[in-house]
């Protein structure tokens, strides 16, 4: 019998699983980081809305499955001038490889919109490069596809 996809909040003791997954994530996009950005990230992700240090910025939820740490997304809630409620931001979205057609990615950002519904910040919109297909497959069902092309500097 398959077991569920749980989703829950990321806690201090799962820097090591979050680390990993991050990391495999960057290594997909062909990315690394420093250290610092590491343990800066992970405490901004631990962070409060009563926090003393900083406002709350970003959310990190972490898919788990059999026990295992398989999948992570982080969000995050800001202003928009074309609207009075807030819009969320999926920034990351991963999936382990071996985890893969487990249903985490769906129940990921799923859990996304539920939190956004539960917030009052009905939209929530996310990046992906325009060959990542396999993922596009799945967000084609979870939300339409924009004409917008991103700019960077």
């Amino acid at each position: 019998m398959k077991r569920a996809i749980n989703i829950r909040a990321l806690t201090a003791n799962d820097e090591a699983d979050w680390r990993r997954l991050w990391s495999d994530y960057l290594k997909f996009y062909n990315t690394k980081v420093s250290d610092e950005i590491y343990r800066t990230t992970f405490a901004r992700l631990l962070s409060t809305e009563d926090s003393q240090s900083a406002e709350h910025e970003f959310d990190c939820l972490l898919a788990t499955h059999d026990n295992e740490t398989v999948g992570l997304v982080h969000f995050l809630s800001h202003r928009h001038c074309w609207r009075l409620e807030n819009v969320i931001y999926l920034q990351d979205l991963y999936v382990d490889q071996k985890a893969r057609g487990s249903g985490a990615g769906r129940a990921l950002i799923n859990a996304v919109y539920e939190h956004a519904d539960h917030q009052g910040t009905p939209n929530v919109y996310w990046l992906t490069q325009s060959d990542n297909f396999a993922a596009q497959k799945l967000y084609d069902q979870l939300a339409h596809k924009t004409d917008f092309i991103k700019y960077q500097r």
